[in-house]
């Protein structure tokens, strides 16, 4: 028995990276995933991988910016598997600069995915979740979103905002059995991060006690938990996965 059978669980930005890592575990521990992505194809190889470990999995494009996408995401997992019981809000972009070069859309655009996009994909999944009379929301912030980094100005003001809502929506809806708690990883090793100048990747390795870049999979693992059972008394939360980066 898995620690999730029985669950239906939708990953935004599912397709690649920490996204997909987190749909293959969750799914691994007997959930049901929807996986939604701007990339619909590639939302469509992680359906493959779930199926191929027998299964039940469904991809969903669309971005999470858009309201009506956002409860589509929703509405279509509802069809496919009856309900839902957890989403995990993982979308999430860059647009780094700093603040004097940093153009408004560029300012506008991260804020639109990273933060509001969580907001609607939130506000369309409460309905579902308070009729199942509970839940789990995961939000995926970051560590840059707790200490500030230099040429992230709008990164890092989504995903402290994020955190800000996790601590909101958690005290709204505790009384529904919902429970809405934050991972905040720290630079892991993903698309992202391997954009990253050498030098300044170095630099950055040396800046985390443990030595190292995280793998999606830790991040996976956190949130596992955080959707599990064993989080049942957890909310409002933030759960660090950083080498220690950050305490």
């Amino acid at each position: 028995m898995g620690k999730l059978d029985g669950k239906i669980a939708l990953v935004t930005g599912g397709a690649q990276g920490i996204g997909r890592a987190i749909a293959l575990l969750l799914a691994r521990e007997g959930a049901q995933v929807a996986v939604s992505d701007i990339n619909l194809e590639k939302a469509r190889e992680t359906c493959r991988e779930i199926e191929s470990l027998g299964k039940k999995a469904v991809a969903v494009g669309g971005s999470v910016a858009d309201a009506k996408a956002a409860g589509a995401m929703v509405e279509k997992t509802v069809e496919a598997f009856g309900g839902l019981d957890i989403l995990v809000n993982n979308a999430g972009i860059t647009r780094d600069g700093i603040l004097l070069r940093m153009k408004e859309e560029d300012w506008d655009l991260v804020l639109d995915v990273n933060l509001k996009g969580a907001f609607h994909c939130t506000k369309a999944s409460l309905r579902t979740l308070i009729k199942r009379r509970g839940g789990k929301i995961i939000n995926i912030a970051s560590v840059t979103g707790q200490m500030g980094n230099a040429g992230q100005a709008n990164y890092a003001a989504s995903k402290a905002g994020l955190i800000g809502l996790t601590k909101s929506v958690a005290r709204e809806y505790a009384s529904r059995n919902i429970q809405v708690n934050a991972v905040a990883p720290g630079f892991i090793d993903t698309a992202m991060s391997q954009a990253i100048p050498p030098k300044e990747r170095e630099m950055l390795i040396k800046a985390i006690p443990m030595e190292r870049l995280g793998a999606p999979e830790d991040i996976a693992e956190a949130v596992l938990f955080l959707a599990s059972p064993a989080s049942d008394y957890i909310t409002g939360q933030v759960l660090n996965v950083n080498g220690g980066m950050f305490m």
